[in-house]
């Protein structure tokens, strides 16, 4: 767990009002809060992509839960007049030399492929946000090259309020998300072979492992157990639910690139 040693100020975009730390390590880190308007479900949304993510080998910036200590705080009002109080937060990297996509600019990304397995993760857990923002998604640069990187986990479940009532009517519906820069991926980019790592990956996840992963949410996250049951049986379904949804991405994909898309096909 990371500890916050100093804070740095208002990131100054996101509906979750994100501020800077620095961490014990040295490094800046975008912290979203426990104690925001939009409930602690962000945080256990942006935990639990963290952990699949790593497993998936997902181009996520490397993520933490952070503690901020009442220190902290007391030196910088402004904190608690936000609301925010002592305890652990969740910390994502700060990718401080990225910028947005944009326009035209996706193909520029070397790891361009690995866009496949953010789809495939956005598509078994009903990300669609990232899909509608254009800044979940940026390119930062690295000796001359640019690699791209999926930010903003917030909205796992189609809302950063998901109850156990969406993640049931959710669990066995599949909808692709065939717009922005998901439209130009699936249409213009990616091979139906750059999802088969990931799909193949997803399959190798256990149960036991989806089991740790939700016992590791900070109880004050989450303190009802059947609602950590819910979100365990949900991410079971959806891994066993993998090929499927995999299958109704490759509809999306021209013919030309392994797909089932013919190309005068709207």
């Amino acid at each position: 767990m990371l500890l916050a040693v100093e804070y740095l100020g208002k990131v100054g975009v996101g509906v979750t009002k994100p501020q800077f730390f620095q961490a014990q390590d040295g490094n800046v880190y975008v912290v979203k809060f426990q104690d925001s308007r939009l409930g602690s479900r962000v945080l256990v949304s942006e935990f639990f992509a963290a952990k699949i993510g790593a497993i998936m080998n997902l181009c996520f910036p490397p993520s933490e839960i952070i503690e901020i200590n009442n220190e902290i705080l007391e030196n910088n009002p402004e904190l608690i007049d936000l609301g925010i109080a002592p305890g652990r937060h969740f910390a994502s990297l700060y990718l401080e030399q990225a910028g947005y996509v944009g326009k035209d600019r996706l193909h520029k990304a070397v790891n361009l492929a690995e866009m496949a397995g953010v789809l495939l993760f956005d598509h078994m857990f009903h990300n669609a946000d990232r899909a509608k923002n254009q800044k979940n998604l940026l390119l930062n640069p690295q000796d001359e090259q640019y690699r791209v990187y999926a930010i903003d986990n917030s909205h796992l479940f189609r809302s950063s309020r998901w109850t156990l009532e969406t993640l049931q009517n959710l669990c066995t519906k599949i909808k692709i998300f065939y717009f922005q820069h998901y439209r130009i991926l699936l249409k213009d980019l990616l091979s139906s072979q750059d999802f088969m790592p990931y799909v193949n990956i997803v399959k190798t996840i256990s149960n036991e492992k989806i089991d740790c992963i939700i016992k590791e949410i900070p109880s004050e996250w989450l303190p009802e157990e059947c609602e950590r049951q819910a979100l365990a049986d949900f991410a079971k379904m959806r891994r066993d639910m993998v090929d499927e949804i995999w299958v109704t991405l490759n509809r999306y994909i021209p013919r030309s690139r392994g797909g089932q898309r013919w190309l005068f096909a709207k």
